[in-house]
């Protein structure tokens, strides 16, 4: 009888501890955020593609003094023109994989050596306007009124000024060298950043957990980097992005023009520039050095846009 009596009691135990287990185990189960975090990551083809193609021409870069088949600087006029040798020419070797230029220097030694200019210009210059721009739209977007007023008129002041012309008027007058162009750059192309943050300043700056801090006495300090700032993180990726191509791109533009970086060093810009009277003679001169600035810039913007979608608050889950 007591057996009995005891029955429905332990089918209720056995019922709660099975949920319980069953709890943890999907507890278990649950993919952490870090997971989660490398799943997106990986599914992101643009992501992949862009972080791949960025990082291998990072490597050429740094590597450069150890993989290049010469000196960028040596100049061999008898070896002047020797095509790559995937051209079909008694000329070719495998000496100079990538063929030589006008003055018989290692065009693929030019080519590693020119990823470390273009690669240093681009950061140097982005990270100069972005803390020039994020400054002053983070500041116009949260304070607004006065202070809102007097950074559009700098906005606004800055984009009646063409970028390519006031460079090259400046770096005309100053002279050309690569601290120039850096800063020329980085003091010329923040206004996007300035344009952006401000707008996204604005929108978090009305929600609920912004009154929250203020309404606890937080300094506006610890406001605008600890609540603000992690919350427009998404958008500075992709401006930080945009605006390191533009200042590539802009680079190899003053230096076809023959006021950027200055010979003998290789930029290919200037690499383009020094080739194009043998366009239609020896192309490659110019394709080599204009496919690896497309495959940068490209990577870049494809690296900047798989960031947004991957940390984008609504692609979490």
């Amino acid at each position: 009888m007591s057996d009995t009596v005891k029955s429905p009691n332990m089918r209720a135990n056995s019922m709660q501890v099975g949920s319980i287990l069953s709890g943890g185990v999907d507890e278990i189960l649950e993919p952490s955020p870090s997971l989660l975090l490398r799943r997106r990551i990986f599914g992101h083809t643009g992501l992949v593609i862009g972080a791949g193609v960025l990082l291998t021409i990072f490597l050429m870069a740094i590597l450069a003094p150890v993989i290049s088949p010469g000196d960028p600087y040596d100049q061999d006029l008898s070896r002047k023109l020797i095509p790559p040798v995937w051209h079909e020419s008694e000329k070719a070797t495998w000496e100079h994989p990538l063929g030589t230029d006008l003055l018989g220097r290692d065009y693929m030694s030019r080519l590693f050596y020119g990823a470390r200019i273009s690669l240093m210009i681009g950061f140097a210059a982005m990270l100069i306007s972005g803390v020039i721009g994020t400054t002053l739209g983070v500041l116009a977007g949260y304070f607004g009124g006065k202070v809102d007023m007097v950074v559009n008129f700098i906005i606004t002041t800055r984009l009646s000024l063409p970028v390519v012309l006031v460079a090259l008027a400046v770096v005309s007058l100053i002279g050309s060298s690569l601290t120039v162009v850096i800063w020329v750059l980085g003091l010329l192309i923040w206004d996007r950043f300035a344009v952006v943050m401000r707008s996204a300043t604005q929108q978090v700056r009305g929600l609920d957990f912004v009154a929250a801090a203020q309404s606890l006495g937080c300094s506006t300090r610890r406001i605008i980097f600890s609540e603000i700032m992690p919350n427009i993180a998404n958008q500075l990726i992709v401006i930080a992005t945009i605006e390191m191509a533009h200042a590539i791109l802009l680079e190899a533009a003053l230096s076809f023009l023959g006021l950027g970086v200055q010979p003998p060093d290789p930029s290919w810009g200037l690499m383009i520039a020094e080739a194009k009277g043998m366009i239609f003679f020896d192309a490659w001169l110019i394709t080599i050095p204009g496919v690896a600035l497309f495959a940068l810039v490209l990577s870049i913007n494809l690296l900047g846009d798989g960031m947004r979608d991957v940390t984008a608050p609504e692609n979490r889950n």
